[in-house]
């Protein structure tokens, strides 16, 4: 049995936009003319892989099994064609990157830049994504490379460690515990505090350590950013607990203590994860040891004013 690869790049992308006529633009073809493909399509596996009863676009049984089969083909694909680049002296592709706020905001921008600048014919699409979106997604192979902090759980995959992450304490400078050389968590317990949205791999993992602890968390207000967090700390609403690369850049520009956690947990593995090393195209796999260049040896430390 014979496909072409239009068919499932479209059929592919009507997955991912869950709009036809958006899917046809994308691959370049009318909405006729992408529908006669879908049709067509299904005639030559012989079952029906799109509800055309439906009236929202909805994959049957058989449709999803093919949607996993063709996202698997059209990798290996892209990798075959990455591959070939390589003997051009040139990386071409496409990488899709999930990753946790502190890659998105804080580290990733600017080895990206370096990474882009050097190589024109990368393009990579960075998408900030709680931790258990993002091995989903690794692991459904939706996206290429996730960025995750802290512990990996997770089957069908290869872990990468590749810096550490430290979170600290950080407060207004006139706040009580401003100055202090190194709190517990448990110490900051009594004062509210100013989270990160619900749902944010900052807070989720904040809540597990305070549900251990049989404790509850004085939320005072959450916020969508850790800019947003600091400058309501820096107006005295509360204290929050930040990752070090994020209250080191805006600490540049704002009136704000930052206090080392002497929590063990405090320090996290920050980790690449993959389906397959050895899979990935040859223009993911150097972005990954770019990423590990990068960020070696790069824990940064905090220096309060004397």
């Amino acid at each position: 049995m014979l496909f072409d690869l239009i068919d499932l790049r479209l059929f592919v992308t009507i997955a991912e936009v869950n709009n036809f006529t958006l899917s046809a633009e994308r691959v370049h073809l009318t909405p006729t003319a992408a529908k006669k493909r879908i049709k067509e399509l299904e005639a030559r596996v012989g079952i029906a892989l799109i509800n055309s009863k439906s009236k929202h676009l909805q994959f049957t049984a058989a449709g999803l099994s093919f949607l996993t089969h063709a996202q698997q083909f059209l990798r290996e694909v892209e990798r075959l064609q990455a591959d070939m680049q390589q003997y051009k002296d040139e990386l071409r592709g496409d990488v899709r990157i999930l990753a946790n706020t502190t890659a998105v905001t804080e580290f990733m921008p600017e080895i990206l830049g370096n990474y882009l600048a050097q190589h024109p014919h990368v393009n990579v699409v960075l998408e900030e994504r709680p931790n258990q979106d993002i091995m989903e997604g690794i692991q459904q192979g939706t996206a290429d490379i996730g960025i995750v902090a802290g512990p990996v759980h997770a089957e069908g995959v290869e872990v990468i460690s590749f810096s550490t992450d430290r979170l600290v304490l950080v407060t207004a400078l006139e706040h009580p515990l401003a100055g202090s050389g190194r709190v517990s968590f448990n110490q900051t317990m009594e004062y509210e505090h100013v989270g990160l949205h619900e749902g944010s791999t900052l807070q989720n993992f904040l809540h597990r350590i305070v549900s251990d602890q049989g404790q509850q968390l004085k939320l005072r207000i959450q916020v969508r950013s850790f800019e947003a967090m600091c400058r309501m700390v820096e107006t005295n609403v509360g204290i929050a607990i930040l990752p070090l690369d994020a209250a080191l850049r805006h600490k540049q520009t704002m009136q704000l203590s930052l206090i080392e956690l002497c929590d063990s947990w405090s320090v996290r593995e920050r980790s690449l994860v993959v389906q397959c090393m050895e899979d990935l195209p040859l223009y993911a796999r150097d972005l990954i040891d770019f990423i590990r260049e990068e960020t070696a040896h790069s824990m940064p430390i905090i220096k309060q004013a004397a």
